[in-house]
């Protein structure tokens, strides 16, 4: 890998991974579409770390306060109905599906589900649901002729079975155009939480999922076509732009729908297959060099 590439694949990374549209299939078409052999599974996971690096900064004043009073609630039965306490087992509740899940299918991560095909087909069907939910909650938003405004639940009415809900929609992210954020916001919203706070829980949830990813994948990243430069100069690519873009969609999902990103992902998943149906793209682009 070239640090050209690196450079522009850690740009990608810095501005997919926190919107709905899936960091994971947009590293993969980048290099099909560059004719790159396509950076893998390791690659992804550890340029993962840059951008989490930003949810830990943006969000630090939370996480501080989530662990601070987790801990405290080890040993202090008091502490254990502080919703900040409850809410560092609900962090671990939740990260329990994708980290079974991902060392079971390992292999299948890093092989089959990197299919061109399937990631067009991940990119409609998820860019359906994200739209569905989307719409549900806007009407309980806005009510509507024959409708009362609905409220909508919050981070303080999470729950051990919410939680898990959500962790099963990380873990569906495991498939590359299925989109971490996304499958937890549609999650989210398809449960009733406002916008903000699937969000929030949908990136507090990645930190220990993508963090333990990363590290397992780092014995692979010198591997191959991928060498330790690259990775690295990718991550803080990563990191500098994933913050950038966290600020600005914790404020555009406060008063804009998710919209815009269901477009994008259903015209992106037909423009994949009709490459592929043509014969212009094959669904393993770049794998044989890889």
């Amino acid at each position: 890998m070239s640090w050209f590439e690196s450079l522009i694949l850690g740009l990608v990374q810095g501005l997919t991974e926190f919107l709905p549209i899936s960091s994971s299939a947009h590293l993969r078409l980048t290099a099909a579409f560059a004719g790159w052999h396509d950076p893998g599974a390791a690659f992804t996971a550890i340029t993962q770390i840059g951008t989490e690096a930003a949810v830990l900064i943006y969000f630090r004043k939370d996480i501080a306060r989530i662990v601070s009073a987790w801990s405290r609630s080890l040993t202090n039965k008091a502490m254990r109905s502080d919703h900040d306490a409850q809410m560092g087992w609900l962090v671990i509740v939740g990260s329990i599906p994708i980290g079974v899940l991902g060392v079971t299918f390992k292999d299948q991560i890093e092989g089959p589900f990197r299919d061109l095909r399937l990631i067009a087909t991940t990119l409609i069907v998820m860019g359906v649901i994200l739209g569905i939910a989307d719409r549900l909650a806007a009407r309980d938003e806005t009510g509507g002729k024959h409708r009362a405004v609905k409220e909508r639940k919050t981070l303080k009415e999470l729950n051990v079975r919410d939680g898990l809900i959500f962790g099963f929609c990380q873990a569906m992210a495991l498939v590359p155009g299925v989109s971490r954020s996304g499958a937890t916001i549609s999650g989210g919203l398809l449960m009733g939480y406002t916008r903000e706070a699937a969000a929030r829980y949908s990136f507090l949830l990645a930190i220990p999922a993508v963090l333990a990813s990363g590290a397992f994948e780092l014995k692979d990243a010198g591997e191959g076509h991928v060498s330790w430069g690259p990775t690295i100069f990718a991550t803080i690519i990563a990191f500098i732009v994933g913050y950038a873009v966290i600020a600005w969609f914790m404020k555009f999902i406060t008063t804009k729908s998710f919209m815009p990103f269901v477009i994008y992902r259903i015209l992106l998943g037909i423009v994949l297959f009709a490459l592929v149906g043509t014969d212009t793209l094959s669904p393993h682009a770049g794998e044989s060099a890889g």
